[in-house]
C-alpha cells in the first residue's frame, strides 16, 4: 500500500469498491475543478486577511510582523542596518488575550452526550455509545484536534476537525473510528453556500496538500506524471492552482452523489430503501410494504485527485461529509464570506502600543546624548574629544584655558543641556493603547487575573462574567462543532462496527470496560439469564433506534473530583457519623498514591446492604426469594381472611339461634300468660305460627354455614 500523507487511504476504506459510475470521470473532474475555483474565489479576500491575522499573532521582535513595511523603511529598521536607526519595538500582548479564551476552553472542555431519540432507542445503549465516543476520543488524541481547531478559530476565525477510520491493528480487519487534526485551516475549502456554522449542510469539501514534484512521483507511481499533467492543462488558466514550478497539489474531494430510489415502510415500523439487503430480507420473510414513496438517496463519495486525474475513489460510510468547521466571527458581505477571530479588531491598538513604547524608548535613549553647550574658543585644540564625548567614555575632557570674554574674564566651563523628559501625553497614550487592546478583545483586568478597581469577590466575579460573555461565542461555537463530531460518530458506529465484536468503552471517571456488540440481533439490548433467572450478560446493538446528541460544557472530571472532595470534607466535618457509610467515596476522590487501595479497604467495613447493586446476581436472587415469600404470605393472609369470615358466620348463626330460642321461650311464656283468656283454637294457631318461624330461621342458618364451608374448601 502506498504511503498515505493525508490519512484518507484508510479513512475512506469503509465500503467495498464503489458503485457503478453514472457519470464519466471527465465530467466529475470538470465539476470538481469548477467547485474548487468557486471556493477559492469566495474565500480569497477573507483568507488574505486571516493569514495577516495569523502573522500578526505570531509577531515578535525578530520578524517585525506587527510593523508595516513602509514604516520600517522610514525608521531605518531594514535588514542589516543597525546605525542611526529608530527603535521599532514589538511588545506583543495579543497571545495573552488569545490564550485566555483557548485555555479557558481547555479547562472546561465541551463533551457530547448521547440521548435516545425514538421509542426503539434504549438508555443503556445511549450510555454505551457515550463510552465508545470517549474511547474513540482517547485513542485519537482528540483533545489535540479540538485544541488546534479552537486555537485557529480564536486567532483568525476558522478551525477544522475531521473524522477518519483506520484498522485496529496491522493484523485485524476490524476498523476503529478516529478523530483527526487539521493543523492548516487554509488547506480546507468547504462549500461557501453553507448556512450551518459547522458545515452540516455542505454539499462538497476539499482538503488540499502541496507536495514536491519528486515526492509526488514517488508516492503515486501509477498516476499521471507531472509532464502529463502539464500537457492536460494546456490553455487552462487555473493550472497554477494545481501545479507550480516545484509542487503538485493533491486534493481530497468529498461530495454527495444522489440517486432516485423508493423508500418502503413495513408493518413493524422499519423503513428500507428498495433493493437494499434489509429490504430483500423483509421480502424473503413474506412481508410487503405498507407505504412507498419516491426519494433521492444521498451517498458521500471520496476521491483523491491531482486536478486532472482521479487517483483513488471510494464511498464514505457516513451520511455527512466528515469535516467539521469551527467558526469564530462570520459575515456575508455582498456575496463574499468574511471571517475573523479575536486578533482582527485588536491589531490597530497593538500597533499603537508598539509605536508609543518605541517612542518612549527613543526618548529615554536620547537623554544621555544631550549636547554640551559652551563658548567657541573653549574647544580649540580638543575638538576630537568633544565630538566623541557622546560615544566614548572619556576619563576626562579638557578645555582651552585661554578662553575669556571681552572683559578678560574666564568663561564658565561647558555644560550639558537638560535632557528631554518623557512627556505625560506619551505615557497616557501608551496606557490608552493597552486599554484599547482589552476593549477590542472584550477582556478586562479581572478576566486576565490582573488587579482591578473591584474589591469585593462578587464584583470581581461580575467583571469576569463580563469578559466571559464577550468571548463566549467562541466556546459556544466549539461546543456546537463537538456536538456535530459526536453525532457523526454515533452515525458511523453501527456501520463500522458491523460484525460481532468486543468494544472498549470509557466512563466519565476514566474507568475502562468491555462490552459485546452484535449488529445482527433485532433488539437494542439482549439480556442473557441463567437457570435462576439472573442476568449474567448483556449484548448491545447500537443500530436499533435513533440517537441524538446534546453537549455539555464544564470542568474536567479531575476538577469535578476535587470539588466533590472539598464538598464532602465539609459535610463529613459537620456529620462525622457519615464516615461509616460514605468514607470510601471521600477517600476515592483524593489525589495521592494509595487512595484507591484505602478506599477499597474502607469499603469492606461498610454494611453490605448499603453497597448492594441492582445488577448484582446475589441481590437479584435475594429479591426473587423475597418476592416469592411475599406471594406466599399474601396467599396465607387471604386464607386466614376466609377462615375468619367463616368463623364469624358460624358465630353469627349460633347467636341467631340463641336469640330465636330466647324469643320462643318468651313467646311461650307470653302465651301461657294470655292462654287463660283464649279459646283452644286460638292457642293452636299461635303455637303453629311460632313453630314455623323457628324452623324457617334454622334453615337459613344452616344454609349460611354450608356456603362458608364450601368457600374454605375451595
Amino acid at each position: 500500500m502506498a504511503y498515505d500523507p493525508t490519512g484518507m487511504d484508510t479513512a475512506a476504506a469503509v465500503a467495498d469498491g464503489g458503485t457503478k459510475r453514472d457519470r464519466s470521470d471527465s465530467h466529475r473532474l470538470s465539476e470538481m475543478r469548477s467547485r474548487f475555483r468557486m471556493a477559492i474565489s469566495a474565500y480569497s479576500d477573507s483568507r488574505e486577511d486571516q493569514l495577516d491575522d495569523l502573522r500578526f499573532m505570531a509577531g515578535s521582535p525578530d520578524n517585525h510582523y506587527q510593523w508595516p513595511a513602509d514604516v520600517l523603511s522610514t525608521r531605518g529598521s531594514v535588514q542589516g542596518q543597525t546605525i542611526n536607526t529608530r527603535p521599532c519595538l514589538t511588545i506583543n500582548k495579543l497571545p495573552q488575550h488569545v490564550r485566555q479564551v483557548t485555555n479557558e476552553q481547555r479547562q472546561n472542555r465541551p463533551s457530547g452526550k448521547v440521548i435516545p431519540a425514538d421509542d426503539n432507542a434504549d438508555i443503556e445503549v445511549a450510555e454505551i455509545l457515550d463510552g465508545m465516543v470517549r474511547h474513540i476520543e482517547y485513542i485519537s488524541d482528540a483533545d489535540v484536534a479540538y485544541d488546534t481547531a479552537c486555537d485557529n478559530q480564536v486567532t483568525f476565525g476558522e478551525g477544522y476537525i475531521r473524522i477518519l477510520t483506520d484498522y485496529c491493528d496491522d493484523k485485524s480487519f476490524d476498523q476503529d473510528i478516529k478523530i483527526g487534526r487539521i493543523r492548516n485551516s487554509f488547506s480546507v475549502y468547504m462549500d461557501p453556500t453553507i448556512q450551518d456554522p459547522c458545515g452540516a449542510d455542505a454539499q462538497w469539501c476539499f482538503i488540499t496538500e502541496d507536495i514536491l514534484k519528486t515526492e509526488y512521483e514517488r508516492l503515486y507511481p501509477n498516476a499521471t506524471p507531472v509532464s502529463g499533467i502539464m500537457a492536460q492543462g494546456v490553455g487552462d488558466q487555473a493550472m497554477s492552482q494545481w501545479l507550480t514550478d516545484t509542487t503538485v497539489r493533491i486534493a481530497e474531494y468529498f461530495y454527495y452523489e444522489t440517486s432516485d430510489t423508493t423508500l418502503n415502510l413495513y408493518a413493524n415500523g422499519q423503513t428500507t430503501y428498495q433493493g437494499d439487503p434489509d429490504d430483500k430480507q423483509m421480502r424473503q420473510m413474506g412481508l410487503k410494504p405498507m407505504r412507498q414513496r419516491k426519494v433521492q438517496r444521498k451517498q458521500v463519495k471520496w476521491i483523491k485527485t491531482n486536478g486532472y486525474e482521479i487517483i483513488e475513489e471510494r464511498d464514505w460510510a457516513g451520511m455527512w461529509i466528515p469535516v467539521v468547521r469551527i467558526v469564530g466571527n462570520e459575515w456575508q458581505i455582498e456575496g463574499q464570506v468574511e471571517i475573523s477571530g479575536l486578533v482582527r479588531n485588536a491589531k490597530d491598538a497593538q500597533r499603537m502600543y508598539n509605536y508609543w513604547v518605541s517612542q518612549e524608548a527613543e526618548m529615554l535613549a536620547l537623554a544621555p546624548k544631550a549636547p554640551f553647550i559652551g563658548y567657541g574658543g573653549q574647544f580649540e585644540g580638543y575638538e576630537n574629544q568633544w565630538k566623541t564625548a557622546n560615544t566614548n567614555n572619556w576619563p576626562y575632557l579638557e578645555v582651552n584655558p585661554d578662553a575669556t570674554d571681552g572683559a578678560g574674564n574666564m568663561l564658565p566651563l561647558p555644560q550639558r543641556a537638560t535632557p528631554p523628559m518623557a512627556q505625560t501625553g506619551l505615557i497616557q497614550a501608551k496606557m490608552g493603547a493597552s486599554e484599547d487592546i482589552k476593549t477590542a478583545t472584550g477582556q478586562y483586568n479581572a478576566s486576565l487575573g490582573m488587579t482591578s478597581n473591584e474589591r469585593s469577590g462578587r464584583a470581581i466575579l461580575a467583571r469576569q462574567r463580563e469578559g466571559d460573555v464577550g468571548t463566549y461565542h467562541y466556546v459556544d461555537n466549539l461546543a456546537r462543532g463537538i456536538r456535530y463530531v459526536t453525532r457523526q460518530i454515533v452515525d458511523l458506529v453501527p456501520k463500522i462496527y458491523d460484525t460481532q465484536r468486543i468494544a472498549r468503552i470509557i466512563g466519565v471517571d476514566g474507568e475502562t470496560n468491555m462490552v459485546k456488540i452484535d449488529p445482527m440481533q433485532p433488539e437494542a439490548v439482549r439480556k442473557l439469564v441463567n437457570e435462576q433467572g439472573i442476568v449474567v450478560e448483556k449484548i448491545y446493538n447500537p443500530g436499533v433506534g435513533r440517537y441524538d446528541v446534546k453537549v455539555t460544557t464544564g470542568p474536567s472530571y479531575l476538577t469535578k473530583r476535587q470539588e466533590a472532595m472539598d464538598a464532602m470534607s465539609q459535610i463529613l466535618q459537620g456529620s462525622p457519623q457519615l464516615w461509616a457509610v460514605a468514607g470510601d467515596l471521600f477517600v476515592k476522590n483524593m489525589d495521592w498514591p494509595g487512595a484507591q487501595e484505602l478506599a477499597e479497604r474502607l469499603r469492606k467495613t461498610i454494611d453490605p446492604k448499603l453497597l448492594q447493586n441492582e445488577d448484582d446476581p446475589a441481590l437479584q436472587a435475594a429479591n426473587q426469594q423475597i418476592e416469592a415469600m411475599g406471594q406466599q404470605m399474601e396467599q396465607m393472609y387471604n386464607m386466614l381472611q376466609r377462615v375468619n369470615q367463616s368463623m364469624e358466620a358460624q358465630d353469627l348463626a349460633i347467636k341467631q339461634q340463641a336469640n330465636e330460642i330466647k324469643a320462643y321461650d318468651a313467646e311461650t311464656k307470653r302465651i301461657s300468660a294470655v292462654s287463660m283468656a283464649m279459646t283452644p283454637d286460638q292457642i293452636q294457631d299461635v303455637v303453629l305460627k311460632t313453630l314455623r318461624d323457628v324452623m324457617t330461621a334454622g334453615d337459613m342458618a344452616i344454609a349460611t354455614q354450608s356456603r362458608d364451608q364450601m368457600g374454605m374448601s375451595q
